[in-house]
């Protein structure tokens, strides 16, 4: 793109802009001109070069460094992975094929979390790819908007943002529809990771979506032991998603690749199911199968009914909070968010049985809000109304 190409069109409605939204706004832009802009090129040529300056190797850095956020906190939880849009039904109960509307609503499990934490009032940041489109600026703006460091997001001008359509059948089964051929999130490069962030990390957390396909398998692994080298404890959800693997066989292998390098691993009942090929996955023999020496701390996930949880020391369960559902997206991402949240702050969790169930009652009111509102990331709640909804239930 010319900068010359710009000179005669409204800063507020060029190109260039809708790609420097990712960072603070320009001083210059002017909402709704709809004739020549009287800025001219010359005023912004320092701007639009920067901008260029950023592109290498076929991605974009994001703009917004977040100084307001900062990177070196030692509770940092740094989130690695997809992150996407979601279209969720406007109605529930009703299969994708019969829904009448759909809402747009930011998602992507490692991104949720990374949101999740922010909005309890905790340090995050998150590491992926999207495209250099409207809607992959859109999930940077949304980074930045609720205080996610986002310096770690690259954007691929040859591949466009991840979409999927989800909703909660009348069954209670979820249905996923996925596009992604190929999605940027997919072709995260190795040479593309900011590796300052991720040895400031406290946590690095990802999932399984992000071993499917390289390169970003390879990053995923190479970002991980880079993480792991720094000091910091890896936190590893599985987010089983059938539909986006080749195989039963290479999603059991995958998911498993990587099982024994974690330090905190999250669950839910139906992936006990699958990892174990079919074992019961509220016999806590089965469960213990899925523990390895390294381990920390092993959590299973029972949707309205708490969790669960298993360590070297101690195991139990903890009950959930009731309340009427709407969406059950994201609710597993909150639920993580809420206890990677007080492990990054204080590890002793690991340890005292008490503290670990105090926290882990927080963690499964931040799963239950989440499901009393549409999309994943709209509905993430605040610490504030984590804490009113857990003293609600004590009067």
């Amino acid at each position: 793109m010319a900068l010359q190409a710009v000179a005669n069109t409204c800063i507020s409605c060029s190109a260039a802009t809708r790609r420097l939204r990712s960072g603070s706004p320009s001083p210059f832009a002017k909402a709704g001109c709809g004739g020549p802009c009287l800025i001219r090129v010359a005023i912004h040529k320092s701007i639009l070069s920067s901008f260029f300056a950023r592109r290498s190797r076929g991605s974009i850095k994001a703009f917004s460094v977040n100084d307001h956020v900062p990177v070196n906190d030692s509770s940092l939880v740094v989130c690695f992975g997809e992150m996407l849009i979601d279209f969720v039904p406007t109605t529930s109960g009703l299969s994708l094929a019969e829904a009448p509307a759909f809402k747009k609503a930011a998602g992507g499990a490692p991104a949720n979390v990374a949101v999740g934490i922010a909005r309890l009032g905790g340090q995050a940041a998150f590491i992926g790819k999207v495209g250099e489109d409207e809607f992959g600026y859109m999930l940077a703006d949304i980074l930045k908007q609720n205080n996610v460091n986002n310096q770690g997001m690259r954007f691929d001008p040859g591949a466009r943002t991840a979409l999927a359509f989800v909703t909660l059948r009348a069954d209670g089964e979820r249905e996923f529809m996925f596009y992604r051929n190929p999605s940027a999130d997919m072709l995260l490069e190795e040479q593309e990771l900011d590796l300052n962030i991720i040895r400031k990390a406290k946590i690095f957390h990802y999932g399984s979506i992000s071993l499917i396909t390289e390169p970003c398998k390879s990053t995923h692994v190479a970002a991980a032991k880079a993480a792991k080298d720094a000091g910091a404890l890896l936190s590893y959800d599985p987010n089983l998603r059938l539909p986006l693997w080749p195989s039963v066989e290479s999603a059991r292998d995958g998911i498993l690749s990587i099982w024994d390098s974690a330090d905190i691993i999250k669950i839910s009942e139906e992936e006990i199911f699958f990892l174990t090929s079919g074992d019961d996955p509220f016999d806590d023999a089965v469960v213990r199968k899925l523990y390895h020496p390294n381990l920390k701390l092993l959590l299973v996930t029972e949707g309205p009914n708490g969790c669960r949880y298993y360590s070297k020391h101690f195991s139990g369960r903890v009950r959930g909070l009731k309340v009427e559902s709407v969406d059950t997206t994201g609710a597993g991402d909150a639920f993580v968010a809420g206890i990677l949240l007080h492990i990054a702050k204080d590890a002793s969790l690991f340890e005292d049985e008490d503290q670990l169930r105090e926290a882990l009652r927080f963690a499964n009111a931040c799963g239950a809000l989440t499901v009393t509102e549409r999309g994943a990331i709209p509905a993430l709640p605040t610490r504030e109304t984590v804490l009113s909804a857990l003293a609600n239930l004590l009067v």
